[in-house]
């Protein structure tokens, strides 16, 4: 049976009990509204640690003005009973207040690491994500933590998060888990209207392209993007928002597809921002 806590003290003090104890806590922080991408890492985090929690927690920091935190899909039954189906110990899920109780007087800054992509793109976004995060970790104090790489960038500033502030966690980033025909799962993908979902299979279709071009040689980023684009200009509707070739996890613009890369789009359609990535070369 997994134990719903709501408040920063009881997860504070089961944290400490379990690792007093000795034991190992795997941690997948979430914002909820499940999919098989969160059981995902829930099952890694059960198979690797003693006690495994996550947190559903929207974080109004990391939303801009005109984004989608007031309409964010919120559906803690279903994902509490998902939780139980995965035997997850703890879900952790406090309210907005319980986690900013005031006005804070010290915030964190991402650098260089959000100039680029998401971080251009949502001015703001990643000094929320890594303010909460930070939070979290020191509430649940797990051994290791769980991050899809569906959000890849998100994923690099965490890691540089935790060695700057010498976090004693493991960060453990978990492949893109896909539905049947390719589409990366997301909680965003209940926007979609039913063509708009059809159109969407062309994100990682797109992707699979980019990688049959490296395998047969070609290392240009520019072809490269180039060949994206029309892909997804010819088999979409939705307007292409980025597509781009970064060093990984650098997140340094990347002329060549050299070492360890990062090809990332994003497509906007009607209601809906989706975003997909491929990291090619080097350790995944």
């Amino acid at each position: 049976m997994t134990e719903l806590i709501t408040t920063i003290e009881d997860m504070s003090r089961l944290a400490r009990r379990h690792r007093a104890e000795g034991k190992t806590i795997g941690f997948v922080p979430t914002m909820g509204a499940w999919h098989e991408g969160h059981m995902t890492l829930v099952r890694q985090a059960k198979s690797e640690n003693d006690i495994t929690a996550a947190s559903v927690f929207v974080n109004p920091l990391q939303f801009g003005p005109n984004e989608d935190y007031a309409s964010y899909p919120r559906q803690l039954e279903a994902d509490l009973k998902l939780a139980e189906e995965v035997k997850l110990d703890y879900l952790f899920h406090p309210s907005v207040e319980e986690m900013y109780p005031g006005q804070a007087q010290v915030g964190l800054q991402v650098g260089a690491l959000a100039d680029v992509l998401e971080g251009a793109k949502r001015p703001g976004h990643f000094d929320g994500v890594v303010t909460v995060v930070n939070k979290l970790f020191n509430i649940v104090q797990p051994t290791t933590a769980y991050f899809g790489r569906k959000d890849a960038q998100q994923l690099a500033i965490i890691e540089a998060m935790v060695r700057d502030f010498n976090h004693d966690i493991v960060i453990q980033g978990v492949d893109i888990v896909r539905e049947a025909d390719g589409l990366a799962k997301s909680s965003r993908n209940v926007y979609l209207t039913g063509e708009e979902r059809a159109e969407a299979v062309h994100l990682s279709k797109s992707l699979e392209l980019a990688s049959q071009m490296i395998a047969a040689g070609e290392n240009d980023s520019a072809v490269i993007i180039a060949a994206v684009r029309n892909y997804l200009t010819a088999h979409t509707s939705g307007e292409i928002d980025e597509v781009a070739v970064y060093r990984y996890p650098e997140l340094i613009e990347a002329e060549k597809i050299e070492g360890r890369c990062f090809i990332s789009l994003a497509v906007k359609f009607s209601a809906a921002r989706l975003i997909d990535n491929m990291i090619t070369g080097g350790k995944q």
